[in-house]
């Protein structure tokens, strides 16, 4: 009987690589099917929210108030001060994750407290977002006696800090380290290592998580129900309860009034435009890098 080098014989091995073809053919008809039953309900959704959403765009959607039943209007006051709150909440967040970031890639990053931040930083990115909203109720909203856009702010902060976190430290660990022992050996400090070499080089994919992480917060409704509550009127005080457009079409699409549900659908529209626009924005960011 022939025996191969490894100790096995020619049948067994043709048997056991057509046993494997055999596994990697169902696996791959089983990831197809995966596929094609995700993307079918995608398209639907993404059809759904075109066809009724479309219908419902008009000069007034942006420059009137949300409407009383039976009434026309438009979402002005809900774009207004989700774009604050969301403006703000990058603000707050952005800079801290990727300050924080920069710690876990390049100072300490096997110490007890990048060891602890990493671990808190994950179950902050798998906390569900209405326990996050919970959260500033209780420290924010309860303390002061008053729903206001800044502790709707501070609740999407939360979930935009994690996101900058984990991408900025993910982005710099990817950074040659030959560029960092070039600049140390010209003389240069590390802060200035840091600024104008490892985060510029990886400014393309820090800036990606940034963007990633305002598309996620952008239709977030949970948080906001406990924080920013809403608001029909047009406002810029963030000290009260302030309108938003995921409040608004969570309340417009739950109601039985024909106008509150078509500016719903125009509302869901927008978001699925803003958050699509990013994401886009953020590939194309990472590919040209």
């Amino acid at each position: 009987m022939n025996t191969l080098s490894d100790g096995k014989t020619p049948a067994r091995r043709t048997s056991r690589f057509a046993r494997r073809k055999w596994i990697n053919r169902v696996a791959l008809t089983l990831s197809f099917i995966a596929m094609i039953f995700g993307v079918f309900w995608l398209m639907w959704i993404l059809w759904e929210t075109i066809l009724l959403g479309f219908a419902g765009l008009s000069f007034s959607l942006f420059t009137q108030s949300t409407p009383p039943p039976n009434d026309a209007g438009g979402l002005a006051n809900a774009l207004f001060g989700s774009f604050m709150m969301v403006t703000l909440a990058t603000f707050i967040g952005a800079p801290i994750g990727v300050l924080s970031g920069i710690y876990l890639a390049e100072y300490h990053p096997r110490g007890w407290l990048a060891v602890t931040v990493r671990f808190v930083n994950d179950l902050l990115l798998s906390a569900p977002s209405i326990v996050i909203g919970l959260f500033v109720y209780a420290v924010i909203v309860i303390r002061f006696r008053q729903f206001s856009g800044w502790a709707g702010a501070v609740a999407l902060s939360l979930i935009v800090i994690p996101v900058v976190i984990r991408t900025t430290e993910n982005m710099l660990a990817l950074i040659p380290s030959s560029l960092r022992e070039a600049a140390y050996a010209l003389g240069a400090p590390k802060w200035k290592v840091i600024i104008h070499v490892t985060l510029n080089a990886a400014r393309a994919g820090v800036i990606t998580g940034i963007l990633l992480a305002v598309a996620r917060i952008s239709g977030e409704t949970a948080p906001l129900l406990f924080t920013a509550l809403n608001n029909q009127f047009w406002t810029s005080d963030l000290s009260g309860p302030t309108a938003n457009l995921p409040v608004t079409i969570f309340q417009f699409a739950m109601s039985p009034y024909e106008n509150w549900q078509q500016l719903a659908w125009a509302g869901v529209f927008l978001i699925t435009l803003a958050v699509l626009g990013l994401n886009i924005l953020a590939r194309l960011l990472s590919r040209r890098k």
